[in-house]
């Protein structure tokens, strides 16, 4: 199992569009979860995220058919001119550290 992980950083007037746009991206049927997340802001350090997605993919392969999806395109086109910053991760989830080593 996969997770994948996204952050967006968004200008406060743009937040509402992104997070329409990324809507888009929970109608893919690869994922076995996914959702899209307004950050809440109670870290004391860094609040500069406004936006998670978050999804949970069988595979690989699971992952890259998502990618290729045609709606995943069409959340593209429709947040990037939005957003300012976008960070990622994908990790295994059977090779997560789950207790202290």
């Amino acid at each position: 199992m996969i997770r994948h992980i996204v952050f967006f950083t968004v200008k406060p007037e743009h937040v509402e569009a992104v997070r329409a746009g990324l809507s888009i991206l929970t109608e893919i049927p690869h994922a076995d979860r996914l959702e899209i997340g307004t950050n809440v802001k109670t870290d004391g350090f860094h609040q500069s995220i406004d936006l998670v997605v978050y999804g949970e993919f069988a595979d690989e392969a699971a992952l890259a058919a998502y990618k290729a999806h045609p709606l995943y395109e069409e959340s593209i086109r429709r947040v990037r001119p939005l957003r300012e910053e976008r960070f990622a991760a994908d990790y295994v989830m059977e090779e997560a550290v789950r207790e202290r080593l």
